[in-house]
């Protein structure tokens, strides 16, 4: 198989050179690396050109959908595509058995890993503490069979780039900046094609690095816009659109009253408020966190 990387990054130069480098210590190595970054200087060009692995910069515009975006148009066909985000470590077998599960299942389209620990909830995690974790967790030996998910977590996704080409499906660009869901989003158009998995065969640490986010108002208006305009174009049940933005709305709540630190909740609660004003008005709509 024929397997390229492709990472969407954005304020983070060193944490992506650290995972660059990461990557040249798989036991199967990528074919090619695609790094799209949001400004020249998110990735250290000089640094990149002394990899093993060819690493190829690709020019876009910033937003994680339109950088993924421009990484598929140049990238070309593959046979599997894996994005994973420019602060996740993958264990040093996540290729070699990305390539097996997905030779041993021809009906497999969408495939994601189990992250042994994710910054992403908490302060976050530094690299030599995610590379810690992974070696810890070398030992393990995953047994248990891919278990069906509604979708990937978006900072490791394995597709099989024909699903893709098949209809030229792409990540929605009305996502901006952050593009939150639009994981959720991209595999709910690709499961028509075949099935989305979960295997514990595939590990890793999500850092979760604090530099490159967006502001807790925007985000918080993604809270609320982001699912609705899921539901709206047909991509998920509302349902799932009331008990994602229910579960998030509630955590802010709770933590306005208790200020967590790097976690803005007072700013997502506004955000939350703002985008349900949007609503009644009838003016609500992704794209509008832009002018926040």
């Amino acid at each position: 198989m024929n397997i390229v990387v492709g990472i969407a990054t954005a304020g983070r130069r060193e944490v992506l050179s650290e995972t660059l480098l990461h990557l040249t210590r798989q036991t199967r190595l990528p074919d090619a690396i695609f790094v799209c970054p949001s400004a020249a200087d998110d990735i250290d060009e000089a640094f990149a050109r002394t990899l093993p692995v060819p690493v190829t910069i690709v020019a876009g515009e910033r937003g994680l959908t339109k950088q993924r975006n421009a990484i598929l148009d140049r990238a070309g066909a593959a046979d599997l595509f894996v994005f994973f985000d420019d602060d996740f470590l993958p264990r040093g077998d996540f290729l070699a058995e990305a390539q097996r599960l997905f030779e041993a299942a021809p009906d497999l389209v969408v495939a994601t890993g189990l992250v042994l620990a994710d910054g992403i909830h908490g302060p976050g995690i530094s690299v030599e503490d995610g590379l810690e974790i992974l070696r810890r967790d070398g030992a393990t030996t995953a047994g248990h069979p891919p278990t069906p998910v509604y979708n990937a977590y978006g900072c490791n996704m394995v597709f099989r780039f024909s699903a893709i080409a098949a209809d030229k499906t792409r990540f929605d660009e009305r996502l901006p900046l952050y593009g939150w869901q639009e994981d959720v989003d991209f595999c709910r158009r690709l499961s028509k094609r075949g099935r989305i998995v979960k295997s514990d065969a595939l590990r890793g640490v999500h850092l979760g690095n604090k530099r490159g986010r967006t502001s807790g108002l925007r985000f918080g208006y993604s809270q609320v816009a982001n699912p609705l305009y899921l539901f709206r174009k047909g991509t998920v049940s509302l349902k799932w659109a009331l008990r994602l933005m229910g579960g998030n709305i509630a955590a802010n709540l709770a933590g306005s009253l208790k200020p967590q630190g790097l976690v803005d909740r007072r700013g997502r609660l506004k955000g939350n408020a703002i985008a349900f004003l949007d609503l009644l008005r009838g003016r609500m709509d992704p794209q509008r966190m832009l002018e926040l």
